[in-house]
């Protein structure tokens, strides 16, 4: 059982690599990257590639540990305590499974994705630390241990806001997604638009390079952002011819999708204006 990647997603050789050491030293897989650089839709391809079923686990800023446990509705059972209900004779009734509590009692491996896990509390990986090595927790409610009947295949993403702590990422194999070169984004892009006219192609990932390397851009476009690019530019039929009148210097065409803070057009509007007065 070993992940070459799919046709439907680039893989590079480290990151297969990567995938493969993590499932064969059952870690779990930390994946960093800059936004956009498809590490939520590596675990959707890693699943796919091993036939597994995939849980998703989305982190926000208010997420605690316990919810991918589970949670114990206090204030339901006392409020149907209150009218009297027979449910609340079973405390089980008020317990709601979390990602990790599903991913431990499916009736086979499945692949568990931890989406943007530095969005948390700086507590919050440390919080997880037994249950993703050890593979098991306790119910106190119900005085139950919940075992994972198999081992699930860990998925965890980053987007390096904050650090992680260090005893969490001794437990983690650890992949560091680079920003695709100009060789592998011209398959990432024809993976998605097939048939796309190789000149229109290359002008467009000139021009998209050019503009990533622009010293002092805020927030550099990503992989996501040049394939949305690249739709409308083939909505509106739109050749290399036109993408080369701009100008290196100038705005792109619908650099809306590009460029997304007002600081970052008006740099490219003032490279424009300064190029215009050495001419």
């Amino acid at each position: 059982m070993r992940f070459e990647g799919t046709e439907a997603y680039v893989a590079t050789d480290d990151l297969k690599v990567a995938v493969n050491a993590a499932v064969t030293l059952e870690r779990p897989l930390l994946v960093k990257g800059e936004p956009g650089t498809g590490k939520t839709e590596l675990a959707r391809q890693v699943s796919r590639a091993l036939d597994m079923p995939m849980l998703e686990w989305s982190v926000k800023s208010t997420t605690r540990a316990q919810q991918g446990l589970y949670e114990y509705d206090a204030v339901s059972r006392l409020r149907d305590s209150q009218l009297g209900d027979e449910r609340v004779r079973d405390v089980s009734n008020y317990i709601r499974k979390g990602m990790l509590w599903r991913a431990f009692e499916a009736d086979s491996r499945v692949v568990l994705l931890i989406d943007e896990i530095d969005k948390a509390d700086i507590e919050f990986p440390n919080d997880l630390l037994q249950e993703l090595d050890q593979m098991e927790f306790h119910v106190y409610e119900t005085g139950e241990t919940v075992r994972a009947r198999h081992r699930p295949v860990v998925i965890i993403t980053s987007n390096n806001e904050k650090e992680l702590p260090d005893a969490f990422l001794r437990r983690c194999f650890f992949h560091y997604i680079r920003f695709p070169d100009a060789d592998t984004m011209k398959k990432i892009v024809e993976m998605h638009h097939p048939g796309i006219k190789p000149a229109l192609l290359s002008e467009a990932l000139t021009r998209f390079y050019q503009l990533r390397e622009t010293p002092g851009l805020k927030k550099r476009p990503s992989t996501s952002e040049v394939l949305d690019w690249l739709k409308l530019l083939l909505a509106e039929d739109l050749t290399a011819d036109d993408l080369r009148r701009d100008g290196a210097d100038a705005l792109p065409k619908l650099h809306g999708a590009l460029l997304k803070n007002e600081q970052d057009v008006h740099l490219f509007e003032r490279l424009a204006f300064m190029s215009r007065g050495r001419q």
